[in-house]
């Protein structure tokens, strides 16, 4: 079975529309950093380089311990490739990589092996593919644990995204996609208002989708991921991410360096990994394509269909958090300890010194979240099922409660112009 498309110089001659916007991650804008060569790229190399390199620090770092290079495609071919996805590039990207040869890498060498053995992929269409690849240093910098800082402040963090350009931009969106939003909220039961706020949070409703090409950063992060104790866990993560992406490219029968995203690879208006574009994505425009860079019906609909998919409960209609006050006699401090899920009845909140704002229906489960403000007080929420399915698109309180509140002050601002 072919690559992608019978002829490989065509198929990546022939790009499809990208988003032109700058480079993002899951929900937090993240620009490009200059850093210094990673020496976790020497890692589970072969032993000799056969190509030139640039001779950047990061360069040699990635070339070193590569064995004997694979056979060569046709020269034609291979120059036609290289033509294209330069053209391409330069169009598209705002990051300098480095030309590595990953072809020659053993790692790679396997990977190729089995994607040909697997799923039928042309093993040499593949060994061109590679080449093109480039290593992105800045990638592997920005996967790194932040080092340690200041305080988590939820205040500062809400700021960034509950703002009057983000919001002003969800008007818009909702009011251009209005109908897209109600057939996705009768569809999934998911409210319009939670599907804006989470498309505004992961980019600005558009505007910062990423432009880092998916496959160099998911190469790069698959078989050079920095040295951390989850390195091998989260390696075979981006390894299996890259499957993905080639997947999804001969699904779609798009050029694969078309498809640009965020430093960790996530794709389109929802920012999605691959696996999960090719697991949760819906062609809610009907056109026979799932779409999430272009198509805004298409992004609507996926992300309900996610939520859903990981413990939105269509059938409960009262807020997703409640603000509590809690007791000095911190009897409730284990109760932070239960992880993300919702797994407290009211009661026992309660015996606990959990008192909330408002009455909490009875019925239903609760978690208790915390969300802390530096030197100023802590925030406490008692959050259902539903806030904790917004944690499973990314686990984190604070911003789970961003897009709650982006999408409630959306809905405000857009109710109050049409009155």
């Amino acid at each position: 079975m072919k690559l992608f498309v019978p002829a490989l110089a065509a198929f990546l001659l022939a790009a499809t529309p990208i988003s032109q916007a700058s480079a993002a991650d899951s929900g937090h804008a993240a620009k490009t950093r200059p850093a210094k060569a990673a020496k976790s790229a020497k890692a589970g190399k072969s032993t000799k380089a056969a190509t030139p390199a640039k001779t950047t620090k990061t360069a040699k770092a990635a070339k070193a311990g590569k064995d004997k290079a694979a056979k060569p495609v046709k020269k034609a071919v291979a120059a036609a490739a290289v033509v294209a996805t330069a053209v391409t590039a330069a169009k598209t990207i705002d990051y300098d990589g480095e030309q590595v040869n990953f072809a020659e890498w053993q790692a790679v060498r396997d990977f190729a092996d089995e994607m040909a053995a697997k799923h039928g992929f042309a093993r040499a269409e593949l060994d061109t593919l590679m080449r093109q690849v480039r290593f992105v240093e800045s990638a592997v910098q920005l996967v790194k644990p932040a080092p340690p800082g200041k305080p988590k402040n939820w205040q500062a963090y809400s700021a960034r995204f509950i703002e009057p350009i983000r919001i002003n931009a969800g008007v818009r969106f909702w009011n251009e996609n209005a109908e897209a939003l109600e057939r996705a909220e009768a569809t999934y039961g998911v409210p319009a208002e939670i599907l804006v706020g989470i498309i505004g949070v992961e980019t600005v409703y558009g505007r910062d989708t990423g432009r880092f090409r998916v496959l160099d950063t998911l190469t790069t992060l698959a078989f050079a991921y920095p040295e951390a104790p989850n390195q091998a866990a989260r390696a075979a993560f981006f390894r299996s991410e890259l499957e993905n992406a080639l997947l999804l490219a001969r699904h779609e029968n798009i050029d694969p360096f078309s498809l640009l995203g965020s430093f960790a690879g996530a794709v389109g208006l929802p920012q999605f990994m691959p696996g999960n574009i090719l697991k949760y994505g819906v062609d809610f425009d009907g056109d026979g394509h799932v779409d999430l860079r272009g198509s805004t019906s298409d992004a609507i609909g996926s992300v309900a269909n996610f939520l859903v998919q990981h413990g939105w409960n269509p059938r409960d209609t009262a807020p997703a958090v409640i603000q509590a006050s809690v007791s000095p006699s911190r009897a409730w401090e284990p109760l932070l300890e239960r992880g993300l899920s919702a797994t407290l009845r009211p009661d026992e909140l309660t015996a606990a010194g959990v008192t909330p704002d408002i009455p909490l229906p009875e019925g239903r489960l609760y978690g208790l979240v915390d969300l802390q403000n530096g030197a100023e007080p802590t925030e406490y929420w008692a959050a259902s099922d539903n806030f904790f399915a917004i944690t499973k698109y990314n686990r984190s309180y604070f911003y789970a409660m961003s897009v709650i509140d982006l999408g409630r002050a959306v809905r405000e601002t857009r109710d109050n112009a049409l009155l």
